[in-house]
């Protein structure tokens, strides 16, 4: 029962966890595309993309190492390693939820970031206003995968990794019959009298007494 509960955990990490995977190649897609954007804006002479594609392209590439860390964590069940991808995730959620708090509270929170010469950005927010219902219901997605998969690495962790498989190998069941090997080589005994010509003289005069 506890191997199943522990293989159905982690199957569900790792599905959980793709979503965090699918969320970073979006990020890194679109810097992508916001680079050659801005290549050929440029003329190709000069290739010095500002701030918010190299953000962007971090955070793809951030997001993409954690679904890595987490589908090892889970395939392996690993102490060290669920423990390791549990902070990840919860500084990426304490890095998130401070900037929708900037974002909700600070009326001049455009002014906290420098400027985007490529107009991207204002793009962005533009795009994110017009279709608000659909980014936030994206954005609790990711949200909540971020949290379930933290909740999954606990329980995974508590768990433990499986050691059952360690009791179905033949080196634990030879040494088990070694005992009773050792007792039967122990009780069987053999004694092996040495064929020793019959020259003794006494024998010899009893033989020529009953011949007589």
């Amino acid at each position: 029962m506890g191997r199943m509960l522990r293989s159905c955990l982690q199957s569900v990490l790792k599905l959980v966890n793709s979503v965090i995977g699918m969320a970073g190649m979006g990020m890194i897609l679109y810097s992508l595309w916001m680079m050659r954007v801005w290549y050929k804006q440029s003329g190709g002479l000069v290739f010095s993309p500002p701030w918010f594609v190299y953000t962007f392209l971090g955070l793809g590439i951030f997001l993409c190492l954690i679904t890595c860390s987490g589908h090892i964590a889970a395939e392996t069940a690993n102490g060290h390693c669920l423990s390791c991808y549990m902070v990840f995730v919860f500084l990426l959620v304490m890095l998130e939820a401070a900037v929708t708090a900037d974002i909700f509270l600070n009326r001049n929170w455009e002014e906290d970031f420098p400027e985007d010469p490529t107009g991207k950005f204002d793009e962005l927010k533009n795009f994110v206003r017009s279709n608000f219902e659909m980014c936030k219901w994206i954005g609790l997605l990711v949200v909540a995968a971020q949290a379930l998969s933290i909740f999954l690495a606990m329980v995974l962790r508590a768990l433990g990794p499986d050691s059952g498989s360690y009791y179905d190998s033949d080196d634990d069941i030879v040494p088990a019959r070694l005992p009773l090997l050792r007792n039967q080589v122990h009780h069987t005994s053999y004694t092996v009298e040495p064929n020793l010509p019959n020259n003794d003289p006494w024998k010899v005069r009893n033989r020529e007494k009953v011949s007589r």
